[in-house]
């Protein structure tokens, strides 16, 4: 069982930074990848960043060179970092942990969301 508690966000103007993160507790057998999504009113969740337990990471295409994910597995944390914000990128911000029961079943944890609001 996991809990995920994300933090950092806020409101900044464009072309400001913002570092979310992403606390994990609890105890599950194994991760397959985490990552962080976004979902803005009246559109759907979007896959952000996400990370795999191999430490692949891979971007939406709307945020690359301007995002970077990372990961603390001592801390079991995990981060966003979003420099060159633009108002586009306002939305609610989710951990996800994509995860494996003992006996193999996949468990998909998401967090509360964080808010993240960009002014022009």
């Amino acid at each position: 069982q996991m809990q995920l508690v994300e933090s950092g966000g806020g409101s900044v103007q464009a072309g400001g930074s913002l570092r979310l993160s992403c606390a994990a507790s609890g105890s599950i057998f194994s991760i397959n990848a985490m990552g962080w999504y976004r979902q803005a009113p009246g559109k759907q969740r979007e896959l952000v960043a996400a990370i795999t337990s191999g430490g692949r990471t891979s971007y939406a295409d709307s945020v690359k060179g301007r995002f970077t994910l990372s990961r603390d597995n001592a801390k079991n944390a995990l981060y966003l970092q979003m420099n060159s914000l633009k108002p586009e990128d306002t939305a609610v911000y989710y951990c996800n942990a994509d995860t494996n029961t003992l006996l193999g079943h996949r468990l998909d944890y998401w967090g509360q969301g964080t808010q993240v609001t960009v002014s022009s």
